[in-house]
Order: C-alpha cells, then structure tokens, then sequence
C-alpha cells in the first residue's frame, strides 16, 4: 500500500517553513535598543533627518498639514515623556493626526558624531532650548515657529491641555 500525503500537509509545511525563515529575518533586523534601560528606541538612530523632513513636507502639503519636528535623544527622558503623550493622549494624539506630520529628528552627540546636525543648524540651533525641542513647519517648509517643551511641562510630564493650545495655536487654516 502507498501512502501519499494529505494536501493539507503538504500545504503545511512549506507555511511552517516560511513562517519559521520570516521570524528569523524580523529578529535578525530588530535593532538593540540605544540605551537599553531607557526601553525601545523613539528615535531612529539611523535615520537621515533631510529624508524625513523631505518626506513629511510632500505628505503635508499632500494632506494640508503642516509638519512638526520633535528633536530629541532616546536618552532624554523628557523626549519619551513628551512621545508618550503624543501618541496616548486622545486629544492630543488626535490633533495631530488632523494637522500636522510630526517629524521625530534624532540629535543624539553622546557616543559619537552629531547626529542629524544639519537640520538643527537648517531651523536655527532649536536644541539650544534644551530636549526635547518643537519647531513648525507649513507645508512649504518655512519656519513658523520654535517652542521649548519645558512650557509644556506639568510635574512629572507633559500637560495635554498645554500641547493642544500650542498645537491649536498652530494648526492650519480649517483644521481644529
């Protein structure tokens, strides 16, 4: 008697094989953070900011927004803070999701060269307010405003009443 496989096993096994090889691929990509203690990454270490501002002043002007960039370290505790409410407060998640395109511009000098120096230099030396840094951007790339996060602050973090005026402040034309 011959046995012949089952087409649900055959159908099986190359899903588990690929399965097992795609797994390996995304650990092998996944980066250590930084500074591990401090948790995940917020910013990318390897991005070039002249890219990600290019691509976020196309989106905005695509989408009508106008662009934010968040300077910051992933060493900076007060940049994480500020991320945090960014993407877990509704209110303020959601006003910039209408308005703008936030732009996370890593400016780490620990460990080697200025990172995304250029850019800092381009909008005026904005980390000489300290990190985490904001400056805004309409959709055309010019320069509208520089805020020090540090007015931003309420005890241990962030006010999202305070970053919903400010980004209320800024929004474009016709979005709340």
């Amino acid at each position: 008697m011959i046995l012949f496989p089952m087409p649900t096993d055959l159908l099986r096994r190359p899903l588990i094989l690929l399965a097992a090889l795609a797994l390996l691929q995304a650990t092998g990509l996944r980066a250590d953070p930084e500074y591990p203690k401090m948790g995940p990454d917020i910013y990318d270490v390897h991005a070039d900011g002249e890219a990600l501002v290019g691509a976020a002043l196309r989106r905005a002007a695509a989408e009508h927004k106008r662009v934010i960039l968040d300077f910051g370290a992933n060493w900076c505790i007060w940049c994480r803070r500020l991320h945090a409410t960014f993407e877990g407060d509704p209110g303020v998640s959601g006003a910039l999701d209408r308005g703008f395109v936030v732009v996370m511009v890593d400016v780490n000098t620990r460990h080697g060269p200025k990172r995304n120096a250029g850019v800092n230099e381009r909008y005026g030396n904005p980390v000489v307010h300290g990190l985490p840094v904001l400056v805004v951007l309409d959709s055309d790339g010019r320069q509208l405003t520089t805020k020090d996060s540090g007015e931003l602050e309420e005890g241990e973090g962030h006010s999202p009443a305070k970053i919903a005026a400010f980004l209320g402040g800024w929004a474009p034309p016709g979005h709340p």
